[in-house]
């Protein structure tokens, strides 16, 4: 006759931890979502005041206005849903301040707000609230704005906080019209800059034309490097994302092959902000280090495809989005090891 103590403490072990499981990722750890959502707002605080201080005090509104308006639509949604509130958790606000810093400082505020509703509204909440969406939302609110306001959204204002009015086109948009005409746009654009060694210096530290995200690929890089010291996101996705974008950039360069420059199209644009801000997002990109890395070669690949051959200069935000479609897939095909158990072959058989 079988031990019954030692049958019901092996059957304990078996449940126990079927009994303890969370949603995905199934990780345990003391952080909390406010705790990480803040933090990284915390991280991306150097960049909106080097924003502020390039491009004077309309993007501090351009800022205040997206946050505000994606908190307050939180509010509301949760609200009407009779769903717990969590929109103090830091997430909804982060949502506004990446979606601040994908759009043009001039866009009229108006929009501005329309755009952070949409991505609260409908591409989070839509699909259930937080964890269960499955496009950025963020970059969600940007296509939309981008598809509705393709003239306001195309607008980039110089830099400087002196120059109200003053419009120009972005490193990007420089390369990719000369490109149109046959001519060199690498030349082009270092011609305005003055010098190449300029050039990277500028894009480096943040003294060009774009969005607030794009000023500063040096404060960019110094949060993402934070994020990955504390361990809220691995340092595969983003190197991968850059990496491949920047190398296919100087292997098919506009003038033939291995005649692109790999360090401007690294710098330049929204690539360092995607990378570590949008393509590391926990709910909308793979769960293993896996699917991270070929979730971000695939954007890499997209970005590469639309800047070199779309109409659109820049292709982060439609790279991320794309990929967004396929997380699922790559959770399934990449899945995670179980752990090994404690048990022995005879314990478990019991």
């Amino acid at each position: 006759m079988a031990d019954t103590s030692t049958a019901t403490s092996v059957k304990d072990r078996l449940l126990a931890p079927l009994l303890s499981v969370a949603s995905s990722p199934h990780a345990h750890t003391r952080e909390s979502i406010p705790r990480i959502m803040w933090t990284v707002n915390a991280t991306l605080v150097p960049v909106a005041l080097w924003a502020v201080h390039v491009f004077g005090v309309r993007a501090l509104a351009q800022i205040l206005v997206s946050c505000l308006a994606a908190t307050a639509t939180e509010w509301v949604v949760q609200r009407g849903r009779g769903v717990h509130e969590t929109w103090n958790d830091g997430s909804a606000f982060l949502t506004g301040l990446l979606l601040a810093f994908c759009i043009p400082v001039g866009l009229p505020l108006w929009m501005t707000a329309l755009g952070s509703i949409f991505s609260i509204g409908v591409a989070k909440h839509a699909f259930g609230g937080l964890g269960q969406n499955i496009f950025n939302p963020a970059h969600a609110g940007r296509a939309f704005l981008l598809a509705s306001f393709p003239v306001q959204m195309t607008i980039w204002r110089a830099i400087g906080p002196a120059v109200d009015g003053t419009t120009t086109a972005t490193p990007l948009g420089i390369l990719k019209e000369a490109s149109k005409l046959g001519e060199d746009g690498m030349q082009k654009v270092i011609a305005s800059f003055g010098t190449r060694e300029q050039m990277y210096k500028d894009l480096f530290l943040g003294n060009v034309s774009g969005s607030m995200g794009e000023v500063s690929a040096l404060l960019l890089l110094l949060g993402g490097a934070f994020l990955i010291y504390r361990g809220y996101i691995f340092w595969q996705g983003p190197a991968v994302y850059m990496a491949t974008a920047a190398l296919l950039g100087w292997v098919f360069g506009a003038q033939g092959l291995f005649t692109g420059d790999p360090l401007f199209h690294l710098l330049s644009g929204g690539l360092v902000l995607g990378a570590f801000y949008m393509l590391t997002d926990m709910v909308t990109s793979p769960i293993t280090r896996r699917g991270q890395v070929v979730f971000a070669a695939g954007a890499g690949i997209m970005v590469f495809l639309i800047r070199r051959f779309a109409g659109y200069p820049e292709g982060v935000c439609y790279s991320i989005l794309l990929m967004n479609c396929t997380t699922p897939l790559l959770d399934r095909i990449f899945v995670a090891k179980a752990p090994v158990s404690d048990l022995s072959p005879q314990e478990a058989k019991a």
